[in-house]
């Protein structure tokens, strides 16, 4: 069995544990063997074909385990989570980790072992801006903030305080670097545009002025064209007046 067939039967089986809701580690193992390839080209193509599938799947997974308990919810997205880190799509494994993060804090008033500890919040936030999602960065540095203030004020411990401001102080830099990032990426983007345009509008002049300098040649062809036929008219009247009076 060649190495092209012997690809495409784990794609299949891979594909086929996913569609059974196979969650376990024999599932991620058999992606893992996937992604061993020497071949560039070929793993780029696994990548890609993986990154599609499992990005469909994934919100045909979240549809079908919308009424499930938190905990249920919890387990799928992590395994999603490694799947997406397996494949090497970044956005999509930032993301769930995201949405895990949002739905433990919403329900941790009523399961406290849910609860997301600064650290968590802080962590996701550095991975955030190390990979250039800098607005949510931004959101994370935030939800980190009011985390410190509630576990203050549920428990304002002096040996806690110092911790708390240094992490403060970090988190304020951390957030002012991902709002510098995201208005100098805004910058650059209109900058893009601005070039974009200017280059259409360019484009647009250079093709006006050839078309005027066309009709320009065109006028004075068609002018020298007439001139001639008046010389050849008249040259011609004039023989035929010398003509008639001879």
């Amino acid at each position: 069995m060649d190495s092209v067939t012997s690809r495409s039967l784990q794609i299949s089986l891979f594909r086929s544990q996913i569609k059974a809701r196979s969650f376990d580690d024999g599932t991620l193992q058999i992606l893992e063997s996937l992604l061993v390839s020497k071949d560039v080209k070929s793993l780029v193509e696994v990548r890609s074909v993986l990154t599609e599938f499992m990005r469909d799947e994934s919100l045909q997974i979240f549809r079908e385990i919308s009424e499930k308990s938190v905990e249920y919810k919890l387990l799928c997205t992590d395994f999603l989570i490694r799947v997406f880190a397996l494949i090497g799509d970044v956005q999509s494994c930032l993301s769930l980790r995201y949405e895990a993060l949002v739905m433990r804090e919403q329900k941790a008033t009523a399961d406290p072992r849910l609860q997301v500890s600064c650290t968590e919040w802080l962590i996701f936030a550095e991975h955030l801006l190390d990979h250039g999602f800098y607005s949510i960065a931004n959101k994370a540095c935030e939800k980190v903030l009011v985390s410190i203030k509630v576990n203050h004020a549920s428990g304002p411990e002096t040996n806690h305080y110092l911790h708390n401001v240094h992490l403060i102080e970090k988190i304020k830099k951390l957030k002012d670097v991902s709002a510098l990032s995201a208005s100098s990426r805004s910058v650059q983007a209109q900058a893009v545009e601005y070039l974009r345009q200017k280059t259409v509008e360019q484009s647009s002049e250079h093709s006006s002025i050839s078309n005027e300098t066309k009709c320009s040649g065109s006028s004075r062809f068609r002018s020298g064209i007439r001139q001639n036929n008046l010389r050849k008219l008249r040259e011609h009247q004039c023989r035929k007046q010398t003509y008639c009076r001879d």
